[in-house]
């Protein structure tokens, strides 16, 4: 694309901040007198306590583009959209925007909460440089894709983080800006505004706009998003490809993230202990133990138990399993097909799974051991996770096996 088609260049962007707050004022107030008296140094030392949020961030966006923006919490993320809407300002490197920016970055930010929602559209609309004529002109379109037209003469502050989001979206889209900045904000709100909001994304994108998305929703990312800057501590991990970056995300997080059965302590019982589990594996078809196992393979939860005085009845087995986003994946009850009678002394619960659909994710079981009528709990363990191989390049959180064909009409 040629450089007029360039809205944002961002070269070796760097931020620092200061963890204390008492040293942070003080750092603040000598920077601004420094400033105003022309000998403000170089930003390239820390003092104490200071570390960069974002350092060394460089990268373009082109019109029409969607780029993609994750990282770890803290990674630096919000820091530099603050940056690029002109809140914060780099103490390294360079910006440079061409054209109007709208962002929806922190839930209510730019509202005024004793402001009824009506005098906040004209506030955000001035900020944005536009004349009250022209706020007048989109005021009822803002209040219609909002759907707050039974409460925008409420103040702010009394509306629910769902209103805060839909009246926030759309003041942002109001004007077309030709930059669009949105932070993981959208995820608050239900599935059809969210519907809405991306068919909307998707008209402004065809017509130039260029978008900076963040969001820990991986589908999300990767159905949307062109390219895909992976922060990690405050630099770029990964900048490329959707599918290579979220795979350095999710490398990143499998690194971060404990190891299986860490928390859990086998030794002592969550719950009453009448019955205790002692170990837990993740079997193959083989019955040997692993860590990862491909997408469609059968797999077995084993759980090792001790009864310190047996027999128990009645006893059943519950497991939740959730993806690394924390989505609720499967929920299994064995009182399903019965309690499990008697448990003896020692043994092993088995939990068999012919096939196992989960699409390139990390999967992790809550499991506990209750009794089926009284439900009171012998033990419990988290943080089971097993990593399941599968296909990065599919958007989709499962792989269900399917077959294609064609077949005549006629014959």
């Amino acid at each position: 694309m040629p450089d007029s088609d360039l809205v944002i260049r961002a070269r070796h962007v760097s931020k620092k901040y200061c963890r204390g707050l008492r040293r942070s004022l003080w750092y603040g107030l000598r920077d601004i007198a420094s400033e105003a008296l022309g000998t403000l140094g170089s930003h390239d030392r820390l003092r104490p306590d200071e570390f960069w949020a974002v350092n060394d961030v460089s990268f373009e966006l082109q019109r029409g583009e969607c780029l993609g923006l994750i990282g770890h919490n803290g990674a630096g993320k919000t820091t530099l959209l603050k940056m690029l809407n002109g809140l914060l300002k780099p103490d390294r490197g360079q910006l440079a925007l061409r054209g109007q920016v709208g962002a929806l970055i922190a839930l209510g930010a730019g509202f005024n909460p004793i402001l009824s929602g009506r005098e906040n559209i004209y506030v955000n609309g001035a900020i944005l440089g536009r004349s009250r004529t022209e706020i007048e002109a989109r005021l009822d379109d803002i209040i219609d894709y909002a759907d707050l037209r039974e409460f925008i003469d409420a103040p702010v502050r009394s509306y629910s983080s769902g209103m805060h989001v839909r009246l926030g979206f759309a003041v942002a889209v109001a004007f077309r800006p030709d930059i669009l900045l949105l932070d993981e904000v959208l995820a608050v709100g239900d599935v059809g505004f969210q519907a809405r909001c991306f068919n909307t994304l998707s008209a402004f994108r065809a017509a130039g706009t260029a978008f900076i998305l963040v969001s820990h929703n991986m589908h999300q990312i990767q159905r949307y998003c062109d390219r895909v800057l992976h922060l990690s501590h405050g630099r770029v991990g990964c900048l490329g490809p959707t599918s290579l970056a979220i795979d350095a995300y999710h490398r990143e997080m499998a690194a971060r993230a404990p190891a299986p059965g860490d928390g859990n302590d086998f030794s002592t019982p969550n719950g009453s202990g009448r019955v205790r589990l002692t170990s837990a594996h993740f079997l193959n078809s083989h019955g040997q133990p692993v860590e990862r196992l491909r997408s469609g393979q059968p797999l077995t939860l084993r759980l090792d138990f001790d009864c310190p005085s047996p027999p128990v009845t009645g006893a059943v087995l519950d497991v939740l399993i959730r993806d690394r986003e924390g989505i609720f994946f499967q929920g299994t009850n064995l009182d399903r097909g019965g309690p499990l009678d008697p448990l003896p002394a020692s043994g092993s619960l088995e939990v068999a799974f012919d096939s196992l659909p989960a699409n390139a994710t990390d999967l992790h079981f809550f499991v506990a051991l209750l009794d089926g009528h009284t439900r009171e709990v012998f033990d419990w363990k988290r943080n089971l996770r097993l990593e399941v191989l599968g296909n990065p390049a599919s958007p989709g959180r499962v792989l269900l096996p399917c077959h294609f064909a064609v077949r005549s009409r006629h014959g």
